[in-house]
C-alpha cells in the first residue's frame, strides 16, 4: 500500500468533503501518522472509511468524524484539554498538537501502555494518561476548556457541565441506536448554554454511563 498515496484519499476524499476546512486540521491529519495507532491487524484499513474494532467492543472513530470533533472544539494553544476514552492515543495526539495540555482517561487500562508509547514514540509530552471511570463526569475540582467524549452516552451527563469552565466547548455523540447525533456544548463567558447538532453518526456508549428510564403508562 502507498501510505501517503492512502493519507491523501483519506484527508481529500473523506475528511475535506465532510466541511474540514480548517487548514490547521487539514494538516495535523497529514502530519499525525494514523498507521502507528491501528491495531496491527487492521494495518490495511488505517485510513478507510469505516471504525476500525477495537478490544473491550471499543472502536477507532472514522478519520472523518474525528477531524469534525476536532474542527468542532476550536482548540487553542493555552486551552486544558479532557478526553474521555483514550483507545489507541490517536485522537489523544491530534488533541494535544493543538492545546496546551491533554488529560485523557479509559477505564480499560491495558490501553494505556501502548498509548502512551505510541505518543512518546512522537515527542508527544503535554498530554497525562489517567485510568479511570468517566462515564459520569471526571475530577470536579478542575474546569477544562474543552471535553471530548469518545464514546456514546443516551444524555449528556450533567457532571460534564459542572466542569466545562466559562468559555468552554464540549463534543459527545448522543442518543441510542438507531439515533445518535454528534453534539457541540458551548458555555459562554456569563454563564449561557447552547447547543448545535453537528451530523448524524454511531459509536458504541461509555462503559458504566446511565440509561434514562423509560417512560411507563
Amino acid at each position: 500500500m502507498d501510505i501517503e498515496l492512502a493519507r491523501f484519499n483519506m484527508i481529500e476524499q473523506q475528511i475535506r468533503p465532510w466541511e474540514v476546512l480548517d487548514p490547521s486540521v487539514l494538516a495535523l491529519f497529514k502530519q499525525i501518522p494514523r498507521e502507528q495507532f491501528v491495531p496491527p491487524e487492521y494495518s490495511s484499513a488505517a485510513f478507510a472509511d469505516f471504525c476500525v474494532p477495537l478490544t473491550h467492543g471499543q472502536c477507532m472513530m472514522q478519520p472523518k468524524v474525528e477531524a469534525r470533533l476536532l474542527q468542532a472544539l476550536a482548540l487553542t494553544a493555552q486551552d486544558r484539554v479532557l478526553e474521555v476514552g483514550t483507545g489507541t492515543g490517536y485522537m489523544t495526539a491530534l488533541l494535544s498538537s493543538h492545546c496546551a495540555h491533554v488529560t485523557s482517561i479509559d477505564i480499560h487500562g491495558d490501553f494505556l501502555r501502548p498509548a502512551a508509547a505510541r505518543l512518546e514514540t512522537l515527542g508527544i509530552n503535554n498530554a497525562t494518561l489517567e485510568e479511570g471511570d468517566g462515564a459520569d463526569g471526571w475530577n470536579a475540582t478542575s474546569d477544562w476548556d474543552a471535553i471530548l467524549l469518545t464514546g456514546s452516552v443516551p444524555v449528556l451527563p450533567d457532571a460534564y457541565c459542572q466542569i466545562l469552565a466559562p468559555g468552554g466547548r464540549l463534543t459527545a455523540i448522543v442518543g441510542q441506536q438507531p439515533i445518535m447525533e454528534a453534539m457541540l456544548y458551548c458555555q459562554s463567558i456569563d454563564g449561557q448554554w447552547s447547543e448545535q447538532s453537528l451530523f448524524d453518526t454511531s459509536l458504541p456508549p461509555l462503559i458504566n454511563v446511565k440509561t434514562p428510564s423509560a417512560f411507563t403508562f
